[in-house]
């Protein structure tokens, strides 16, 4: 089987089953409420700072941050998570279902199994993220537009950061790939993704933005260089420190290494032990 068989025969596997459209539908709700409430909110009180202070809100942002590329990046920063677990479910559902002989059998080459695998799910990850920024850019544009707030649609910067932000999506299903590969287990998988992503990264990048010294180890992690890929996240807000964000393209390369790497390693071990 060549190269581009194999490919097409990952995507067929990732769309003759309901998860890929179960997670965009996901997706796209969960993103819709973050970026267009949000936006609603901070568009409310902003217009409304009396009654917003009565309530006890806080409308005040940090000096140079635009509130237009805050909400769109809702799309990466926080969906990231859906591309990553469709990348892990590519590979630890052929364990867990036991298709995987019969991958073998029609590719006996497993490095051009997981090549496909890899590149297939770089090509997922973009899709995903089209929805995401596509809600994210129409309900935060919506908000914003609904209060009489610059949407800054009508500039190159937030069309850049769109791109970015499919391309960063694209990375995560090629991490969710090494993922999988590494945790065979599909439960352990989908358990670690969630964990990590929602929970442990969370604070490790809160807790290292306490000094610019954790601060530039902190920028490594994946998030912030996933954040740093789009060149705008909601972490803007709540970071203490006052250290820097890697360029975009070196967050890219970070994300690319640790998907790369992770696929190595993972190929040189579990890939290649006996399937039954």
């Amino acid at each position: 089987m060549s190269m581009p068989r194999a490919i097409a025969s990952e995507f067929q596997k990732v769309f003759t089953t309901r998860m890929w459209w179960l997670l965009a539908i996901l997706l796209a709700v969960y993103v819709a409420f973050l970026a267009g409430g949000l936006g609603a909110f901070l568009g409310w009180a902003i217009e409304n700072p009396e009654a917003a202070a009565a309530a006890g809100g806080n409308t005040t942002l940090p000096p140079g941050l635009d509130l237009a590329p805050l909400l769109y990046s809702f799309a990466s920063s926080i969906g990231y998570v859906f591309p990553v677990l469709l990348g892990a479910l590519a590979v630890t559902g052929e364990f867990r279902h036991r298709t995987l002989t019969a991958t073998f059998l029609a590719e006996p080459h497993r490095s051009t199994v997981l090549s496909a695998k890899f590149l297939s799910q770089l090509v997922v990850g973009a899709g995903l993220g089209v929805v995401a920024f596509a809600v994210s850019v129409g309900s935060g544009a919506a908000a914003l537009a609904g209060f009489g707030l610059e949407t800054n649609l009508d500039t190159s910067d937030t069309w850049a950061l769109v791109g970015r932000g499919i391309l960063a999506m694209a990375l995560w299903g090629a991490i969710g790939v090494g993922l999988g590969v590494l945790v065979v287990n599909q439960v352990a998988a989908i358990v670690i993704v969630i964990a990590f992503t929602q929970f442990l990264e969370p604070i490790l990048r809160f807790v290292a933005s306490i000094n610019d010294i954790t601060a530039s180890i902190g920028q490594f992690l994946p998030g912030s260089a996933s954040d740093a890929l789009v060149g705008a996240s909601f972490y803007n807000i709540a970071s203490l420190g006052a250290s820097e964000a890697l360029e975009w393209w070196q967050g890219g390369l970070v994300l690319l290494g640790i998907a790369v790497l992770a696929t190595l390693i993972g190929g040189a071990t579990t890939w290649r032990r006996d399937v039954s």
